[in-house]
């Protein structure tokens, strides 16, 4: 069993289900009148109401709390109204139509993932570059040049917007568990093929949220996560998610009949993932209360009553794998930068398998007879090959520089596939034989981008409170430093999550055109260690905004760019980031890019699985977190008759991770306050939600009106 380090922080989300009203005109009848240049924008009037919220003592005004109802056609009617306005904008841009022609050559190149063998097939996820979704391959022999389509998501809807969530097999190969999910929102629904055949069983799971299919070593059933059907007239997509639950399933009944194997009716709100050891004896619940801090409770599956392996909440434990009793577990439990850990079951001993050292342990996968140990230095990965026992045996030689993925198997296994990729290269996949420790080349992607014409240079710089931290600087070869260069900075700064080089198709179409494309490793992510990721969560969050600001002040002091050419982007907890530094700094940057930004933070754990942020943000419901909260909450720092950046507030309407909500009521409030001849737009995308599982057609439409925007908007030709 193996339960994804990052499956609660990267897994927490709203979708706000709007009325498609074709309503021609503005709504409410009434316009704002603003003059961009040449152009005449008309925003929406948003009417503002008397909500007044008592915030121990402290009264805040919520004028815009109806645009919260999921199920409005008053809502409806104003995003319509906002799109016309937004979309408008964009469709005249000059530079737009060119900038989404090359996206798409850029985009299409014959992409793939590293094979997995399951049972006697190979499986490769492989998209042949404009494909709406990757379409899974299997073939019995690598070397041969014959597959078959195994699944292909993309006969599942005619625009691409069902997408495969999480796909696990048994251990035979027999039996393939899938999780779709439609419209980009966190609900999916479990189904199982029968790979022998092709058929789809009538095994059918609805109301699954964070979770896919966890199967027995026999292949009899599997565990998954879940919460009771909605009410009806519940708000499906916005309401607060409560009480899930883990569940086993017996192949070839239906769901009523599944058992319930754990529930926690005193911490509703708390998130359960199960599953057993390979030989069946073991079961294990992890549990976690939000984001980060997790608990482990173990049983023999003949007993009721679960033991407590791991209390919680105050470090993290990831099971990787259990094995004759041998529990593997990596931890930050006393360890900032975590260890490998193991557990003998029967005797309750703990020891240490691979020991904390000066760098994270960001994972550790299992193949063979081997641990490989992969950890980040300076936001780079370097693997490690250990035996079980956490001896070393090598260093494993990287082709090149970049970020990692794979180094997974089965312990039958002699070789293990594995990805790599930068800034400036593609991911390339290469096999790699355990024993002699060799690297070979299986698949290089070809894109149409002249890589050798662009470097990536990691520079590190001083924030507010001297803390040295790094940014990767990514460009054209000979580059002048003359402050004349536009610029993309990108952070995200939470939630333990680290960003590392990978390449970008977007990236390469900004730096043709002479960008400097920037990623900042902010506190807040772990980048390194526990520490890192303290320095940046609850009341020490401005230390994060303090340093994207350093960030961007940085780039203009060595020249890189200059406030007029400056655009900084961000999704999700990075839109926080992005609402934040541009209330704070609006004279900075030259355009702001808030993606699905949790942006009030007063309210945010109101809404679907928002309370698990608790842990990471703080509430507005404790007086202390409330006023740091409030200090830096970007719907409540927006002050009218200041001039604020160009503006291009993105979301879905599907998205019920980070509900829509957050960016209708910070586009609305912007509107209102915003002083000067920058367009200040929200673009609201229509079945599309928090991003995973997004059709590459509605990629490729939202990143050319955001970077068509970032030229207009920075005095940049497109050439």
């Amino acid at each position: 069993m193996e339960i994804n380090k990052k499956e609660f922080s990267k897994s927490i989300v709203g979708f706000l289900l709007f009325f498609a009203i074709m309503y021609a005109g503005v709504y409410g009848g009434a316009t704002i009148l603003k003059n961009i240049g040449t152009m005449d924008i008309k925003y929406p009037v948003t009417e503002r109401e008397g909500v007044v919220d008592n915030y121990h003592g402290v009264e805040i005004a919520d004028p815009y709390r109806w645009l919260e109802d999921d199920m409005s056609e008053r809502t409806a009617e104003w995003v319509k109204a906002q799109n016309e306005v937004t979309f408008g904008y964009l469709n005249s841009l000059p530079q737009r139509e060119a900038i989404r022609e090359r996206l798409t050559e850029l985009w299409n190149y014959p992409s793939q993932s590293a094979p997995s063998k399951r049972g006697e097939w190979y499986y490769i996820s492989r998209n042949s570059g404009l494909q709406n979704q990757s379409v899974l391959y299997r073939k019995r022999n690598l070397a041969d040049k014959e597959e078959e389509v195994f699944f292909d998501p993309n006969t599942l809807s005619d625009d691409g917007t069902v997408a495969l969530h999480a796909g696990t097999f048994t251990k035979d190969g027999k039996y393939f568990a899938y999780a779709l999910a439609s419209a980009g929102s966190d609900w999916v629904e479990i189904k199982v093929l029968d790979t022998e055949t092709m058929q789809p069983l009538a095994d059918h799971i609805k109301w699954v949220k964070f979770s896919g299919a966890s199967w027995t070593r026999d292949g009899r059933g599997f565990y998954y996560s879940a919460y009771d059907a909605p009410k009806e007239g519940d708000a499906v997509y916005s309401a607060q998610n409560t009480n899930q639950k883990v569940y086993f399933h017996r192949l070839g009944t239906s769901q009523e009949e599944d058992i319930l194997i754990f529930e926690d009716k005193k911490n509703p709100l708390h998130y359960h993932h199960g599953g057993e050891s390979e030989d069946g004896k073991w079961q294990f619940i992890t549990s976690s209360a939000g984001t980060s801090g997790t608990q482990v409770l173990y049983k023999r599956t003949s007993e009721r009553k679960w033991h407590t392996l791991f209390k919680g909440f105050d470090y993290d434990y990831y099971i990787l794998d259990c094995y004759k009793d041998e529990l593997f577990v990596m931890t930050n439990d006393n360890a900032a930068n975590y260890r490998l850990v193991g557990v003998n079951l029967a005797t309750g001993k703990q020891y240490d398998i691979i020991p904390e050292s000066a760098s994270l342990l960001e994972s550790v996968g299992m193949a063979g007879d081997y641990l490989f140990a992969q950890y980040l230095i300076d936001a780079q990965n370097k693997i490690f090959q250990y035996d079980r026992k956490g001896n070393l045996v090598r260093e494993v030689k990287l082709p090149i520089i970049g970020s990692v993925g794979g180094f997974d198997g089965e312990r039958e296994d002699k070789e293990v596939y594995y990805a790599v990729a930068n800034y400036t290269s593609p991911s390339t996949i290469y096999r790699y034989d355990m024993e002699s420790g060799k690297s070979y080349l299986y698949h290089q992607s070809e894109v149409k981008f002249d890589c050798s014409d662009y470097e990536t240079k990691q520079i590190f710089f001083e924030s507010k409170d001297g803390t040295r931290v790094p940014m990767f600087v990514s460009h054209k070869k000979g580059l002048k430093l003359d402050g004349n260069n536009p610029c993309y900075l990108y952070g995200y700064g939470g939630f333990q999550i680290n960003l590392t080089p990978g390449f970008s198709t977007t990236a390469a179409m900004f730096m043709e055109q002479g960008g400097v494309w920037v990623v900042v490793n902010l506190r807040g992510g772990s980048e390194y260690g526990e520490e890192w990721h303290k320095g940046g969560m609850l009341e020490n969050k401005q230390n994060v905004f303090d340093d994207f600001i350093s960030a961007a002040e940085h780039l203009i002091a060595e020249g890189y760019t200059s406030s007029k050419k400056l655009a900084i982007a961000g999704g999700s907890n990075g839109g926080l980031l992005v609402g934040a530094c541009m209330t704070q700094r609006p004279d900075l940057y030259a355009v702001a890019l808030p993606a699905v930004g949790v942006l009030d933070m007063l309210r945010y754990h109101l809404f679907t699985i928002g309370h698990g942020w608790v842990v990471e943000y703080g509430s507005a419901d404790n007086k202390e977190q409330f006023e740091y909260l409030l200090k830096y909450s970007p719907l409540h720092n927006l002050r009218e008759g200041v001039e604020y950046p160009a503006t291009l507030v993105t979301t879905g309407d599907h998205d019920d991770r980070v509900v829509p909500a957050h960016s209708f009521k910070f586009a609305a409030e912007l509107q209102h306050c915003h002083k000067g001849d920058n367009p200040v737009l929200i673009r609201i995308d229509t079945n599309a939600g928090h991003g995973a599982g997004k059709p590459t057609s509605k990629r490729i439409e939202e990143i050319a009106d955001t970077f068509a925007f970032v030229f207009e908007n920075t005095n940049t030709k497109y050439n």
